[in-house]
């Protein structure tokens, strides 16, 4: 009788070392990833970081450029409307006219002080630059009585004869990492515009000499202008601001990382900072503004 062999089942199967090679392998494919995601994250927050202020920059140059376009800006009377209010013919020279200072018993606006005025250090209960023009209601195509379309910096201004808009880098007290551009419309409570402001500062471009027929231009604060309501303002014909803003992200800056101030002078490292600034993000933004009816009051 002959006997077959049993075939037997073939098996396989790692050892401990060929294991421990593999979880070694997946742990630096895990940490390469993880690394790229970090770097990626970073990346991202950055970009995001920037972008989010300079669409804050964008949004507080629109509100402040659109108070200073508006500075010294009275109503209009064309000799049309007087003819028809007068029923008479308009006169050689009063084709176009304008109603500066006025009055309705209880408000003002005198051009020549309500324009334009700063202060270089404000007081907390002060404004560092506070604009102003000539409110008046006209006929709309919608409305059955006149109404006024001028707006302060924060949407009112259909009632006083003056719409004014006052500007200031707020700080708060109890918590200093609070740091907002404020402005406050006529009498109404001042509200935040943008947040994460690290300066805010503003010099006037002041003309002389326009009686020699040789008149120029230049940079001043608002010190050497004088104090506010004196007749120095009536000479400032732009207003350049500036704004440096800070982002919430902390990236890794090297040692003696810095950023030129407003004045275009001074250096800031950003690595020696307080908090809530420190190893962040920094951006300086400058603006000009030319007061179109400030040659009224001059």
């Amino acid at each position: 009788m002959n006997h077959i062999p049993s075939k037997r089942s073939a098996q396989g199967g790692v050892t401990l070392i060929e294991l421990l090679v593999g979880i070694t392998v997946g742990l630096l494919t895990i940490a390469v990833a993880m690394g790229a995601l970090m770097v990626s994250r970073g990346v991202s927050g950055t970009v995001s970081d920037a972008t989010e202020i300079q669409q804050q920059a964008a949004y507080a140059f629109r509100v402040i450029g659109q108070q200073l376009r508006q500075a010294g800006s009275v109503k209009l009377k064309l000799s049309a409307a007087k003819m028809i209010e007068d029923n008479l013919p308009a006169l050689p020279g009063e084709a176009v006219a304008f109603e500066t200072d006025y009055s309705d018993g209880t408000n003002t606006f005198v051009l020549s002080t309500d324009t334009l005025s700063g202060l270089d250090t404000p007081s907390s209960t002060e404004y560092k630059l506070t604009t102003g023009f000539r409110n008046y209601t006209e006929p709309l195509y919608t409305a059955a009585v006149p109404q006024s379309v001028q707006r302060n910096c924060i949407g009112a201004g259909e009632t006083p004869v003056l719409v004014q808009s006052a500007f200031v880098l707020f700080v708060d007290p109890i918590d200093p990492n609070r740091r907002e551009l404020r402005c406050q419309g006529n009498a109404e409570i001042p509200q935040p515009i943008i947040r994460n402001v690290a300066n805010f500062q503003v010099r006037y471009l002041m003309q002389s000499a326009a009686d020699t027929g040789n008149p120029n231009l230049r940079y001043v604060d608002a010190a050497t202008v004088g104090a506010p309501g004196s007749p120095g303002w009536a000479q400032v014909f732009a207003v350049e601001v500036c704004l440096v803003l800070y982002g919430n992200e902390a990236i890794d800056l090297p040692a003696g990382s810095t950023y030129t101030d407003c004045d275009g002078a001074t250096p800031v490292n950003m690595t020696t900072l307080g908090a809530p600034r420190n190893r962040r993000m920094h951006l300086v933004f400058r603006n000009i503004y030319q007061l179109r009816s400030q040659g009224l009051s001059g």
